[in-house]
C-alpha cells in the first residue's frame, strides 16, 4: 500500500491568483470611494489617529526653532520693535480712515433705507505643514469640525487672501491655496474697479488673469481685491499684484501674470472667515392714511391695518 506523503510547505493559492484577487479588491475599493464616498469615515478616523503622530513629528522642529529664537540678539529685537511701532502707526492711520469710511457708508445706507444684515466671524488657526501631494497647493491648519470650521470658508493672512477650506477633519482642516490650478477668485482692480476672475496655474506660485482685451486699462503694479460677488470671499480683501503684462496683436487677449500678496512662507497664523448672513429684509414704515369721511351721524368703518 503506497501512501502519498504530505508536502513539507503549504503552498496555497498561486501568486497570479493572489495578484488578481487583490487587484480586483483594490479596484472595488477605489470605485466605492470615488462614486459613493464609502471611505470618508475611514479617512476621517485615520486623520484623527495620526494627528498625535504629526504633532510628535513636528515637535523637534518646534523645539529647535524655539531654541534659536531664544538666542536672538538684543539689537535684532530692538530693530524689530522699532519696525513694529512704525507699522502700528501706519495701521492706526488706516484704521482712522476706515472709521470715517464706515460712517459715510452708514449714512448712505440710512438714505437708501437698507440695513446692515451681514456680520463676519473669524477663527484663528495655525499652519501645521504643507500638503503631501507635490502637484497640489495645499496646507494643513490646526482647526477642524470641533472648532466649527466648514467647507468653502475663506482663509486670509495678515497680507490678504490665502485660500479656501476644501476638506475638514475633526481636529484639522485642509486649505487649498490660490495658486492651485483648481482655484478661481472673482476680483476687481482697486485703481479703476474693473472686474475679472483670477486663476491659479499650479506651477510657479503665480496667478493668471485671462480673458482681458488688449486695450483694457491694466497696468503693472495694480492691486487685485476680492469683488465679493461669489459669496465666499468678502469684498475688499487683497488678492494679488500684477507683475507682468504681455500684449501681442496676434492674440485677442493679453497675457497677464499676477503674484499673490499672501504666502505661507511669511505667516504662520491665519484667519478662517465665516459669513453669517441674516435673511431679514428692512421693514418700511407704511405711510399714514387719512381717516375715511362717513355720512353725518354715522361713524366711518375702521380701516384694516397694513
Amino acid at each position: 500500500m503506497v501512501t502519498q506523503q504530505p508536502e513539507f510547505f503549504y503552498r496555497g493559492p498561486s501568486p497570479f491568483v493572489r495578484l488578481l484577487f487583490f487587484s480586483v479588491l483594490a479596484l472595488a475599493i477605489m470605485v466605492a470611494d470615488a462614486r459613493f464616498h464609502a471611505l470618508d469615515m475611514v479617512r476621517s478616523g485615520v486623520a484623527t489617529v495620526t494627528y498625535p503622530l504629526q504633532q510628535a513629528a513636528l515637535a523637534p522642529g518646534d523645539i529647535v526653532g524655539r531654541i534659536g529664537n531664544f538666542f536672538v540678539t538684543q539689537n535684532k529685537l530692538q530693530r524689530e520693535n522699532t519696525e513694529l511701532k512704525q507699522t502700528l502707526l501706519k495701521k492706526s492711520e488706516d484704521l482712522q480712515r476706515l472709521s470715517l469710511m464706515e460712517g459715510e457708508l452708514a449714512s448712505l445706507r440710512k438714505l437708501l433705507g437698507a440695513r446692515d444684515a451681514m456680520t463676519e466671524r473669524s477663527t484663528l488657526a495655525e499652519i501645521l505643514h504643507s500638503g503631501r501631494n507635490p502637484f497640489r497647493r495645499k496646507v494643513i491648519v490646526d482647526k477642524g469640525v470641533n472648532d466649527d470650521v466648514q467647507l468653502g470658508e475663506a482663509v486670509i493672512s495678515v497680507d490678504g487672501v490665502l485660500g479656501q477650506v476644501t476638506a475638514v477633519f475633526p481636529l484639522t482642516s485642509e486649505v487649498t491655496l490660490l495658486t492651485d490650478k483648481n482655484q478661481a477668485v472673482p476680483v476687481m482692480i482697486r485703481r479703476n474697479g474693473l472686474r475679472a476672475v483670477v486663476f491659479g496655474n499650479g506651477r510657479d506660485g503665480t496667478l493668471d488673469l485671462p480673458f482681458i482685451p488688449l486695450n483694457t486699462d491694466v497696468q503693472n503694479g495694480d492691486i487685485l481685491v476680492t469683488s465679493g460677488i461669489d459669496g465666499t470671499y468678502p469684498a475688499g480683501l487683497s488678492v494679488a499684484k500684477v507683475t507682468n503684462i504681455e500684449r501681442n496683436a496676434i492674440h485677442a487677449f493679453a497675457k497677464i501674470t499676477c503674484m499673490p500678496v499672501a504666502g505661507i512662507d511669511r505667516d504662520r497664523h491665519v484667519l478662517v472667515l465665516t459669513n453669517l448672513t441674516a435673511g431679514a429684509k428692512p421693514q418700511i414704515e407704511p405711510e399714514p392714511t387719512k381717516p375715511a369721511v362717513g355720512k353725518p351721524g354715522k361713524s366711518a368703518p375702521p380701516r384694516a391695518k397694513p
